[in-house]
């Protein structure tokens, strides 16, 4: 039998806790190390951080002691408002390391010949070749559901006018008070100018997936147009990063449109809500995470892939989960992938391994 592959899990919020439950009933992995950024983490079991059993594993924020374990790979999960600036070097360190790693955390990476920063794409791709490592980052949304999903669909069509995916989502679980208040603007008023709001934000936020996919399908994208559009609560809402005073808002849409020959060809769309009833003019779902493609051509597509149980707040946890497991189950892959900075281009279907299990 081959040895399991060594594993640690860099940050214990909601998606690392999940990759280090998850890890645990894999006999292809073994959770070795994990990193936190919290003083109050450090020493801690893993697995009681993850709110499970005992693993054994004592949480650290010595990266050097992890580096040293000489683990096949890192599920890298940190997350922040300057998530880039942080997670860059320590992605550089890693890879130069000869250590493999997967992240959820730098989503424009998704497809790295977009990354905003060549300097830093660079600077990651000559650490992957200096250490003869692999690099791939992926989620739910940007990853699957805004980029693999309607590639996969797009299999059936004979031409395409406009492919459309969309993300509706109640996000009121989502516990990162500076990423949902400064970066989005949310429990803010409206004069408020959340990160989200930064001239060719939106555009370099979604450039990736719309790039993926033009690419995939052959096509070239000259430009991406970004717009902002934002409503108020009429109620105080409490959610898991604290209250959202009536007046302030309670949804956020973000649209970012792929120009390709002149038009407006390739759009992708985030609705996040706080409340169901906000907002109800926008596009609403009865799952709390749903993941809409809508293909305009021959012929037509619709399709919706929803998380979770409908009505209930189970699809916050199940959004999580999808985004933790489409790194977990690509370790096997991205291990034995060639060296560089990977895209799901460049990747099997990164099917789970001993999901019956």
């Amino acid at each position: 039998m081959t040895a399991p592959l060594r594993v640690v899990v860099w940050a214990t919020g909601g998606v690392g806790s999940i990759a280090i439950d998850a890890i645990g009933r894999r006999p292809d992995l073994d959770l070795v190390g994990v990193w936190v950024h919290s003083p109050d983490k450090v020493g801690r079991d893993a697995g009681e951080l993850a709110g499970g059993a005992p693993t054994g594993i004592r949480a650290t924020d010595d990266a050097a002691a992890l580096i040293a374990l000489q683990p096949d790979c890192v599920v890298y999960t940190a997350s922040g408002p300057e998530r880039d600036a942080a997670a860059v070097p320590d992605y550089v360190r890693l890879l130069e390391a000869g250590i493999n790693v997967v992240s959820t955390s730098s989503t424009t990476l998704v497809y790295p010949p977009s990354f905003y920063s060549p300097q830093w794409r660079e600077q990651l791709a000559a650490a992957a070749t200096a250490g003869n490592a692999s690099f791939y980052v992926s989620g739910i949304f940007p990853g699957f559901g805004s980029d693999q999903l309607a590639l996969l669909l797009t299999t059936q069509s004979k031409s395409i006018r406009r492919i459309t995916v969309t993300e509706v989502a109640l996000n009121d679980h989502y516990p990162v008070a500076d990423i949902m208040m400064d970066g989005m603007g949310f429990g803010r008023p409206l004069d408020f100018q959340p990160m989200l709001e930064t001239p060719g934000f939106i555009e370099m936020a979604w450039r990736a997936p719309i790039a993926l996919m033009a690419d995939a399908l052959g096509a070239q994208v000259s430009e991406v147009r970004g717009s902002l559009d934002r409503a108020v609560t009429d109620r105080d809402l409490e959610v898991a990063f604290g209250t959202i005073p009536a007046g302030t808002c309670g949804a956020v849409r973000t649209r970012a449109r792929g120009v390709v020959d002149g038009d407006e060809r390739i759009v992708v769309e985030h609705i996040i809500r706080m409340a169901r009833d906000v907002a109800p003019e926008w596009p609403t779902s009865d799952a709390d995470a749903t993941y809409r493609v809508d293909i305009d051509g021959d012929p037509d597509v619709h399709c919706a892939m929803t998380l979770g149980a409908a009505e209930g707040h189970g699809a916050g946890r199940a959004a999580m989960t999808a985004t933790a497991m489409r790194v977990v189950n690509a370790i096997p892959y991205v291990v034995a992938a060639k060296t560089g900075l990977l895209s799901s281009l460049d990747m099997p279907n990164t099917l789970p391994r001993h999901a019956f299990d």
